[in-house]
């Protein structure tokens, strides 16, 4: 069976359309129990986003995109990197930080801001990498804990270096230098709003990440440790550094995720920036099956629910917190039906090679004097 078979792709499509409509039967069973008004509340999430909806969704797609795939990278080797908040906490609280000096020009001090908050993330993913390798604690203890430690943390500095707005009580890092601004780029017509300039990062990650983990060494030996450690140290892996380096490297992007957000639309770092996307990236990374196009559907359809929720208050009267039923709902569901799709897949093809061997078998001429 080829890779790109039929078949095949019948069947990857196959988990996502089922927990999408098994999402749908208990979200509707929901609201049905408590009486809300269902098919206004779905009219209203399926409407047609207007142009400014449609910039919004494809700019919270964008930072969604980041953050799942930080968190794809550890999953291809079965490392639950469930500390990406923290991660990205830190490391948008260096890059804004570092950014509000304006030691350098322009282009200059993004790229040099980029670098520090990947550095940041890759530095404090560092910590589970170390007590996984050298101390033997599970990752998803440390990094759950490390996210409180990191937002614990990043308050207390923010405080320290905090820049107060006048007639406001939000406090936040010194603003980037208007030459750092990235005002956006106009891809929908008739929308008031831009898209992230940064949008080009995400593009380029998705690319990176998809090449790496196909088409190199390091991409191999991580996809083979995931699959069977035992294994992958019988070929030569030496699982302790490859912990180490996916860690480093999922909190280093993990450490990309604030930048659209500050570079488009923030220019500081404070208490009113965006928090939670490093646990939206987990759900989104287990609804893509770690794939980068399979992520970024994910993520377009995790922030189209999240947009069209707004309405949901105003045209259903019903509280906009719903989806996050639906989202939990597509989460639980998705798991299920990935394990269901995979027992369908591995049953075909036990088939498939149960019919092979009796058809090689009644090709091949009996050997003459050999007992029947």
């Amino acid at each position: 069976m080829t890779r790109l078979s039929p078949r095949r792709l019948l069947l990857g499509v196959a988990a996502p359309a089922l927990a999408l409509v098994v999402a749908f039967v208990v979200t509707s069973a929901i609201l049905l129990a408590l009486g809300d008004p269902v098919g206004e509340v779905w009219s209203t999430i399926l409407s047609s986003p207007r142009p400014r909806q449609f910039v919004q969704i494809i700019n919270a797609a964008t930072v969604y995109y980041l953050s799942a795939v930080a968190v794809a990278v550890g999953f291809r080797m079965n490392l639950f990197n469930i500390g990406v908040d923290g991660q990205y906490r830190v490391a948008a609280f260096a890059g804004a930080l570092f950014a509000g000096q304006a030691w350098f020009p322009g282009p200059v001090n993004i790229l040099l801001t980029i670098v520090v908050a990947m550095a940041a993330g890759g530095l404090w993913a560092s910590i589970a990498a170390y007590l996984k390798v050298k101390r033997g604690i599970s990752e998803v203890i440390s990094t759950i804990m490390l996210n409180a430690i990191a937002t614990g943390v990043v308050q207390w500095l923010l405080l320290k270096v905090a820049v107060k707005q006048q007639g406001s009580n939000t406090i936040s890092t010194e603003p980037i230098p208007a030459s750092n601004e990235l005002e956006g780029l106009g891809l929908i017509p008739g929308a008031t709003n831009k898209v992230y300039t940064l949008i080009v990062l995400a593009i380029i990650v998705g690319l990176a990440y998809w090449f790496v983990i196909n088409k190199t060494r390091f991409g191999y030996d991580l996809r083979a440790t995931g699959r069977s450690e035992s294994a992958a140290v019988a070929s030569g892996v030496k699982v302790p550094r490859m912990v180490v380096t996916t860690m480093v490297t999922s909190g280093a992007l993990a450490g990309l995720i604030g930048m659209p957000l500050l570079f488009g639309q923030d220019h500081s770092y404070g208490t009113t920036f965006q928090s939670g996307l490093g646990f939206a990236g987990i759900g989104i990374a287990l609804l893509g099956r770690n794939h980068p196009i399979g992520i970024g559907v994910a993520a377009l359809l995790w922030s189209f629910l999240d947009v069209q929720s707004n309405a949901l208050q105003i045209r259903a009267g019903v509280a906009s917190e719903v989806v996050f039923i639906i989202q939990g709902v597509i989460l639980f569901a998705v798991v299920i039906a990935y394990e269901l799709i995979r027992r369908v897949e591995v049953r075909l093809e036990q088939q498939r090679v149960a019919r092979e061997l009796a058809a090689s078998r009644s090709d091949t001429p009996a050997v003459e004097g050999a007992p029947a």
